[in-house]
């Protein structure tokens, strides 16, 4: 079947000589509707081939490997607010209900899933730094343990104070930082010290880090603060029990320049501000 185009200056090779005679008269004035002979129909249809198959092509790729969209900055500055809202007012998660543990969960989630792919492979850099603690769910279960077995809270006169993670992207140091006070009969005064948990830390994968303990270092401040700090080696293998191997493992959900979201391995959620 014929295809008709409407061309201003055919080329005079393609057509025969009677077509070219019976267009010359008009062909100055208007254009010229006549059906396209069989060079241009050849070349037509060879070039809607190719485009339609490179259209192809191209949507089978889109298909089977889709472009992630580009997060949006306005969107991720919104999140991260409701996250911080969801987790204001909960002393780290101490004073947080069942009610405040799912509200927490669902905004850090509306954020883990808008905020990007985590790649520490390409932002470790990121991680630099010292980060504030200012929710843990495993502190709901009331122990400083969290998840793990832990000195109950409120049973032991202890006061938790702030927790820091000082991280070293270089020599690969991963402190945990805790600020205790101890409670202490009348008149002594309460005893104040900071443990530094001290660890080695290694990425598994892109998003996954696994930390090693080494020791902790017991710091008295305050009123003892002249008192030399103490270091307590980490136990042999042998005597420690089979539940604590020194070692711990959690994801980074989230990560950009002043917010951190991680997964611990038993499903801890814990949020980081930079301090």
């Amino acid at each position: 079947m014929a295809t008709t185009s409407l061309f201003t200056n055919p080329s005079p090779s393609c057509f025969s000589s009677s077509c070219s005679s019976s267009s010359s008269s008009s062909s100055s004035r208007v254009p010229l509707l006549f059906t396209t002979p069989k060079c241009y129909q050849r070349l037509s249809l060879t070039r809607q081939t190719r485009i339609g198959g490179r259209q192809k092509s191209r949507a089978t790729s889109l298909d089977e490997a889709p472009v992630a969209s580009e997060v949006d900055p306005a969107r991720v500055t919104s999140l991260k607010f409701n996250l911080l809202s969801a987790v204001s007012g909960l002393n780290r998660g101490l004073a947080a209900s069942e009610e405040d543990l799912k509200r927490a969960e669902s905004a850090a989630k509306d954020l883990e899933a808008v905020g990007g792919v985590v790649d520490l492979t390409r932002d470790l850099d990121k991680l630099q730094g010292r980060w504030k603690l200012i929710y843990s769910s495993a502190f709901s279960s009331r122990t400083l343990g969290g998840s793990r077995p832990g000195p109950p809270v409120g049973r032991l006169p202890i006061t938790l104070g702030q927790v820091y993670q000082r991280i070293d992207v270089l020599s690969k140091d991963f402190d945990n930082i805790v600020e205790l006070q101890f409670g202490a009969p009348w008149p002594i005064p309460p005893v104040e010290a900071t443990a530094t948990l001290a660890h080695k830390f290694e990425v598994i994968g892109t998003s996954n880090i696994k930390i090693t303990f080494e020791k902790t270092t017991v710091k008295p401040t305050g009123s003892f603060s002249q008192l030399p700090p103490l270091d307590v080696p980490r136990l042999p293998d042998g005597l420690r029990p089979p539940s604590n191997t020194g070692s711990g493992e959690f994801e980074v959900t989230y990560l950009d320049s002043d917010m951190r979201v991680t997964r611990g391995d038993r499903g801890e959620l814990r949020v980081f501000v930079v301090s």
